[in-house]
């Protein structure tokens, strides 16, 4: 199925997927509860059509599948993705723009009657509600043209013209990330994996930012049996963009699939400190850690004080290009660093005598990952703006902390 990139949602962390309408939903329809009848040979034939890549010869036969069976999960799924796929055929904007709008509107009554899907919440989130406005790939009009084109072949099963049409909008513009990504999904449909493969690094180099390319290329590494490469794509994904529905979901999935489970260290903070319109601030704290004999009390103390600190004017002094304030990752890290210092570890190392939380905060700040535990475990909308300005010098550690932390269940390697 054909794919749109916003320009401007690859610049907001929760908007930076392209919306994936290839295999994912192929490998995953299998997957879904079956209301309608699986005796129906409209129904047969329409699934058919649409394994085969034949979206328009399939997509009147959903139009009635629809309204016969209003509560199959498979079929309102299907023909949203077929109606938004409408995007590389229609010629007349007003008939794209309604033909999004219907999608979303049958993706939102798929998740009324039970879908849990990624994907849909993906494309919800995704698609305005009125529609939208048509997606440029590229402001240079020869460039766009030739990935409509491809598009279009594609979505008509002719991968051949798509692979020709990818290939001419790449020369015209070679940092165009779409074009390498869609190549590599054409191999990858036509079951050519180790070139899916080199498109899929080529997409990474021109931008390794984006999750999808990864992403693509752990599915089609899944596809030839090489588990423990994919694994890796699907970590490269997480990280590129942890905020991302389909990243998370992809590195799930395939932890699933070889047994493994995942998890963050287990930390409690047993305090919550929030900003007030006046720029004062209100710390809640939990009765019970002031009744304990440890420093675990006087740490978290401690930790709510440099955080309110923070509401009242550091974050001003540390961010005066930003006019409102918001909870940063440098606050966490410099409050949670200040919990550690009451504990004076260096002199009194007994790590028994605090509390688990603050043994895993120890740790995980003497393994110099403790920036990467708040990114990928705790964000809150003010810390993820941070994310981008990390990642660009610390690739390693995000990496790190998922391999030796998530990858263990949480608890580090020693």
């Amino acid at each position: 199925m054909p794919r749109f990139c916003s320009k401007s949602s690859q610049q907001a962390i929760s908007k930076t997927c392209c919306l994936l309408l290839t295999a994912l939903l192929c490998l995953s329809v299998s997957t879904l509860p079956v209301v309608a009848s699986q005796d129906d040979p409209d129904r047969t034939r329409a699934f058919q059509l649409y394994q085969e890549g034949k979206y328009t010869d399939a997509l009147p036969l959903f139009e009635k599948l629809e309204k016969t069976y209003p509560n199959d999960l498979q079929v309102l799924e299907t023909y949203a993705l077929i109606l938004y796929g409408q995007n590389a055929v229609l010629k007349d904007a007003a008939a794209r723009k309604e033909a999004r709008k219907h999608a979303r509107e049958i993706f939102v009554r798929a998740i009324k009657v039970g879908s849990n899907s990624a994907l849909t919440k993906s494309m919800i989130e995704t698609i305005p509600v009125d529609g939208g406005a048509d997606i440029e790939f590229s402001p240079k009009r020869e460039v766009d043209e030739a990935m409509r084109e491809g598009e279009e072949a594609f979505v008509k099963g002719d991968y051949p013209k798509a692979i020709d049409m990818y290939q001419r909008a790449l020369v015209l513009d070679p940092n165009l990330y779409e074009a390498a990504l869609f190549t590599g999904d054409v191999y990858y449909k036509s079951a050519e994996q180790k070139k899916a493969g080199d498109w899929f690094a080529r997409a990474i180099a021109i931008n390794p930012d984006r999750e999808t390319a990864y992403r693509y290329w752990g599915d089609s590494l899944m596809k030839q049996g090489r588990v423990t490469e994919a694994g890796d794509k699907f970590v490269e994904a997480f990280i590129a963009e942890p905020y991302n529905r389909l990243a998370r979901v992809g590195l799930v999935g395939w932890a699933q699939k070889v047994n493994l489970e995942l998890a963050h260290p287990k930390i409690e903070i047993p305090t919550n400190v929030s900003a007030q319109q006046n720029g004062s601030s209100t710390i809640s704290l939990d009765p019970s850690m002031l009744k304990k004999d440890d420093k675990s009390g006087a740490a978290w103390m401690t930790y709510s004080i440099v955080r309110a600190s923070w509401i009242q004017g550091e974050f001003a002094k540390q961010y005066p290009n930003e006019k409102t304030y918001r909870h940063s990752l440098k606050e966490e890290v410099t409050a949670l660093r200040a919990a550690l210092k009451v504990l004076d570890l260096d002199k009194h190392p007994d790590m028994n005598s605090i509390s688990p939380s603050l043994q895993a905060v120890a740790k995980l700040d003497k393994d110099g990952l403790l920036e990467s535990y708040i990114l990928l475990a705790i964000p809150d909308e003010g810390i993820s703006k941070d994310f981008g300005s990390y990642r660009k010098s610390n690739v390693d550690k995000l990496r790190k902390y998922v391999v030796d932390y998530v990858m263990t269940g949480g608890g580090g390697k020693n």
